[in-house]
């Protein structure tokens, strides 16, 4: 039966057959079912409920991938789904009611949310063969709309975290918060997080961290030495140095530490700089030039202690730090200006004139230099000049001032605003040793975890969150580090593919790509149709060429949108897999 042109989301009935349009969804279920996700999460929670806690996270999960309904429209959204195909079981949409899934989030809360994240972890990195060697750790706030009266009292124990005020990375400290850390692997892939109270310091968070890390790592198979951890600035304090041990660790140095200023003149008095030139995988546009970057390696002392300090210099200055600049010269010139003003231009005594001119060159700084110079100059005398002979005439002394940019003092200023420390104790010698550019790149790596950020706070996957319970906050945090872990792994299996096979994807406007996205790729997913029948599933159309190569890039074929137990074949960067 030939279907309309347009077919709406969800279905129809077309006699006994019921007609879908999931989109990229049965791909994300596929692995998610690679990743045991029902099965593991069922192990974690115990239950009694008719349906299990597994299939409740997978169905979240789902629903956060689709970024179309708030997760409290769960039921509605799973209505419309053949949930056999998504789920891998056949499930009542009903089951998934308000009731079912707060009883979910309340068991999910007493068995540890980030138990269940740190275990999926382990099973994704085996699994897909992820590399743990530079895990990048960071923080970052949600602000909520509720009052959560009960978690201002710090005395009074809530289950959960504390949604209270805090340091807005949102730049809304109007509205409470609670914050969320994420330490991720190869190119972004979760492997740890959970959520943490509203007011939580980012330094306090990475001394937990800190201690952590060898017992986590370990489970990986990786001891100290083995792995570089990777941090913002907020890891630099005593405590936190201390804490890091025998293991080895790339951070940013802050700017308001000595060192730092010490470290960056010292680079830029050597102009010894090693050209790197731009770690960016590709072109950002005539508007968006990428960074270019060079490097100069020195050592800082900090807390007693000698560290490797890697001074960074980006054509791609700090705009803020560009500005005060900017703001600095114009008020240095108004500064000199309104000295100048101050002093007589006309004097009737040359060690007068001379006196004032050394004043006026006292003005000159760092930004500007005021060179005064004495000039002679004839005046006539005052009164009556006499009637016959020549008519009489005084000296006097008159200063020229004469203001100009300290050239090669604002060049090196502009070089320091550009400039940017990272302190490692990693080795320049031995087993995992790096140089400076080494440094760099391992560091510039954690753009990765901004980009899940990005990810966990964009409103069109995430809707803005209803839960009165700090605890239900807590569990629904884990629902959306792993539907991030599989949004990550899935453009890391599209990515592994493109480079293990030097070809591309159909990307945007018709172009070619070598970078698909997950974004991307619901795009290009979008329009295949199946029909289910009482006794099994079909295409109503053959697969075009675009979809038949996304499927190809993701270690899956047309099964994927007819068979329930399908799962992905793992794509593993520098390896040909059989579907690959």
């Amino acid at each position: 039966m030939k279907l309309p042109d347009a077919v709406p989301a969800g279905f129809e009935v077309l006699g006994s057959a019921e007609v879908f349009v999931h989109g990229h969804l049965p791909l994300a279920a596929a692995f998610c079912r690679r990743l045991g996700l029902v099965e593991l999460v069922n192990r974690l929670v115990p239950s009694q409920m008719a349906v299990s806690p597994g299939l409740v996270v997978q169905a979240m999960v789902l629903n956060t991938l689709s970024g179309r309904t708030p997760l409290y429209h769960l039921e509605n959204f799973l209505s419309e789904l053949d949930l056999e195909l998504l789920l891998g079981e056949p499930v009542d949409a009903h089951a998934f009611n308000d009731t079912n899934l707060a009883r979910s989030l309340d068991a999910i809360f007493e068995a540890g949310p980030s138990k269940i994240v740190t275990e999926l972890g382990l099973q994704a990195a085996k699994i897909f063969s992820l590399d743990a060697s530079v895990p990048s750790y960071d923080t970052t706030s949600t602000s909520v709309w509720g009052d959560y009266a009960a978690c201002e009292n710090e005395d009074d124990p809530v289950p959960g975290p504390r949604i209270v005020y805090g340091h807005s990375k949102d730049h809304q400290p109007e509205l409470k918060q609670f914050m969320t850390e994420l330490m991720c692997v190869d190119r972004g892939v979760p492997i740890f997080g959970r959520t943490l109270d509203g007011n939580s310091s980012d330094k306090k968070s990475n001394n937990q961290m800190l201690t952590e890390i060898s017992r986590l790592m370990a489970r990986h198979g990786l001891g100290p030495g083995a792995f570089v951890y990777v941090t913002d600035s907020a890891m630099v304090t005593e405590d936190n140095l201390q804490a890091v041990g025998p293991n080895r660790f790339v951070t940013r140095l802050p700017a308001n530490y000595k060192e730092c200023d010490l470290a960056i003149a010292r680079a830029v008095d050597a102009a010894a700089w090693v050209e790197i030139g731009a770690l960016a995988e590709e072109t950002k546009g005539k508007l968006r030039p990428c960074a270019i970057y060079k490097v100069f390696e020195t050592q800082v002392n900090l807390y007693g202690k000698d560290y490797r300090a890697v001074v960074v210099h980006s054509t791609s200055h700090d705009r803020r730090r560009q500005k005060k600049l900017d703001k600095a010269v114009t008020a240095s010139e108004k500064k000199i200006a309104a000295e100048l003003a101050k002093l007589p231009k006309h004097y009737f005594c040359e060690a007068d004139a001379k006196a004032a001119a050394a004043t006026a060159e006292k003005l000159s700084g760092g930004l500007h230099s005021v060179s005064a110079s004495v000039r002679e100059v004839k005046v006539r005398r005052r009164g009556r000049p006499p009637k016959n002979g020549p008519v009489p005439m005084d000296t006097q002394y008159e200063l020229d001032f004469k203001t100009s940019v300290n050239t090669a003092s604002l060049e090196k200023e502009r070089s320091l605003a550009g400039c940017f420390v990272l302190i490692t104790n990693v080795p320049t010698t031995g087993d995992g040793a790096m140089d400076a550019t080494g440094i760099l790149r391992t560091y510039k790596g954690q753009y990765g975890v901004e980009s899940d950020f990005a990810f966990l706070k964009d409103p069109l996957v995430v809707n803005d969150i209803f839960l009165k319970k700090p605890s239900r906050i807590d569990a629904l945090g884990m629902v959306l580090i792993i539907a991030l872990m599989a949004w990550r792994l899935m453009e890391r299996s599209m990515r592994a593919h493109v480079e293990n096979t030097k070809a591309t994807l159909p990307g945007w406007d018709r172009k070619e790509t070598r970078k698909p996205t997950f974004y991307m790729m619901t795009w290009m997913i979008s329009k295949i149709i199946v029909a289910k029948t009482p006794t099994h599933r079909v295409l109503l159309s053959s697969l075009g060429s675009t979809e038949t190569a996304y499927l190809l890039a993701l270690g899956l074929d047309s099964s994927a949108f007819t068979n329930p137990k399908s799962f992905c074949t793992p794509i593993i960067p520098g390896k040909i897999t059989a579907k690959g």
